[in-house]
């Protein structure tokens, strides 16, 4: 069963309701600005609620979100005051699951943007060339092809190409796949991104030759070798992303570690087999 909200409900009919006048000034995250029950509903509780709104509402104007989303507050406190205690067991762990993954999750997440800075980076990437130019350099290569469906069309094309037509032009106007829009061009790729076929071919041609027709499983193609180079490392801009989930991931890692290590762990699991994971009707009241 989907979760109940009354704010979809009211945004769906279209209706909007202006704000109240507040103190702008004067408002805190602990401003109140309800009651249910002696429970406060404040200002962050607003806050957080609309930052995990679905993204069709989250955009909506503060003005049509404001009382709906306190009323739907309002009505999330009082029914969780009135069902207090009735629970279900499965209900019950469910939350404290989820209890426990929130709380992990945000800790862990804390400590992972916080080993994040311009600092770190730098030494990240600096690690990263090192270890990179002290790996064997392998060629890399930039090639262009054009790919049709028969020989007789890449025979045809490659008779255009020797009596000294475009190969862009040809790819553009000829070609089948998606590089077509980019002359048939390829990009830059090591050994072993293309299939066995067409990486021979590609290594068997000088710079500025092309070869053809060839047979692959995709087609008929005509290849054309733009430039070759030895690898070399990425610019920080291009693995910036890599690197910062790295220092994250090893982050979180390091933090877990220390907890797990500074807890008092009792595993009383052994000698129950995993089969117990099949009987969810322990869950059933």
């Amino acid at each position: 069963m989907g979760r109940f909200s009354r704010l979809s409900v009211v945004l769906a009919a279209g209706l909007a309701f202006s704000a109240p006048a507040i103190a702008q000034d004067d408002v805190t995250r602990d401003t109140v600005l309800a009651t249910v029950n002696g429970a406060d509903i404040t200002l962050g509780h607003l806050l957080a609620a609309r930052e995990v709104l679905p993204e069709q509402f989250r955009g909506l104007p503060a003005e049509a979100l404001f009382e709906p989303l306190v009323e739907q507050l309002i009505e999330q406190t009082a029914i969780m005051q009135h069902a207090e205690g009735t629970l279900t067991a499965r209900e019950q762990v469910t939350l404290e699951n989820e209890q426990r993954a929130f709380v992990a999750n945000a800790a862990l997440s804390r400590v992972a943007d916080a080993a994040v800075n311009d600092e770190v980076i730098d030494e990240a990437y600096a690690a990263f060339v090192t270890e990179f130019d002290g790996q064997e350099p392998t060629p890399e290569y930039n090639a262009s092809h054009i790919i049709v469906e028969t020989e007789e069309e890449a025979a045809a094309l490659r008779t255009q190409l020797d009596e000294g037509a475009d190969f862009a032009e040809l790819a553009r106007e000829h070609s089948f796949d998606g590089a077509a829009a980019n002359g048939g061009s390829l990009g830059w790729f090591g050994p072993g991104a293309m299939i066995p076929e067409f990486e021979a071919a590609v290594e068997a041609l000088e710079v500025g030759e092309y070869m053809g027709p060839l047979e692959t499983q995709f087609g008929w193609h005509l290849v054309l070798l733009n430039d070759m180079r030895m690898s070399q490392a990425p610019e920080l801009d291009e693995v910036r992303d890599a690197l910062v989930q790295n220092i994250q991931r090893e982050a979180a890692q390091a933090e877990l570690n220390r907890a797990t290590e500074a807890a008092t762990i009792e595993r009383t699991y052994e000698g129950l087999g995993p089969d117990i994971m099949d009987r969810s009707e322990l869950l059933d009241d």
